[in-house]
């Protein structure tokens, strides 16, 4: 009997564990008490300071609710601490000393993760960042939800 091929979301998991994996190894290596999936909130602090949550999710491309969560571990880390903005709402993130005394060593971390994406990159039939970025764009225009109800009625 064939071994049934993995799913789209195990692929895509072992992919990015496999990714996210060695690129905390490599923050290890490094001594930064740092993970992967703060770097789009960092570089957005980095680039334009503190900021709302809500600037934060449209500026780094992430559900508020995935900013939130990440902001939340970074303050127990204290990388970043939050304060109430101007909107009782509103929350404002801004980095710490901690975080900035990081910033040169996690941008020459960055350099060298993004040197070997294209090192990747040049290996694979198609640039994996461009066929994740074309599956993006597909699934804003339409949801996977939609696509699944779409197919419920052909599959027995």
């Amino acid at each position: 009997m064939e071994k049934e091929r993995p799913t789209l979301g195990t692929l895509l998991r072992h992919a990015l564990d496999l990714l996210d994996g060695d690129v905390q190894r490599a923050y290890d290596a490094d001594g930064l008490d740092y993970r992967p999936r703060y770097t789009p909130i960092v570089r957005v602090l980095f680039s334009h300071g503190e900021q709302s949550i809500r600037a934060i999710s449209r500026e780094a491309g992430m559900t508020h609710s995935a900013v939130s969560q990440t902001v939340a571990q970074m303050v127990k880390t204290g990388l970043v601490s939050i304060r109430p903005g101007d909107d009782g709402r509103e929350r404002i993130v801004a980095a710490t000393d901690r975080l900035g005394s990081m910033r040169t060593a996690l941008e020459k971390r960055w350099r060298a993760t993004n040197a070997a994406a294209e090192a990747l990159n040049a290996e694979l039939s198609c640039p994996l960042d461009t066929v994740i970025c074309e599956a993006i764009a597909a699934l804003e225009r339409q949801p996977f939800l939609d696509r699944i109800m779409a197919q419920s009625s052909r599959v027995e």
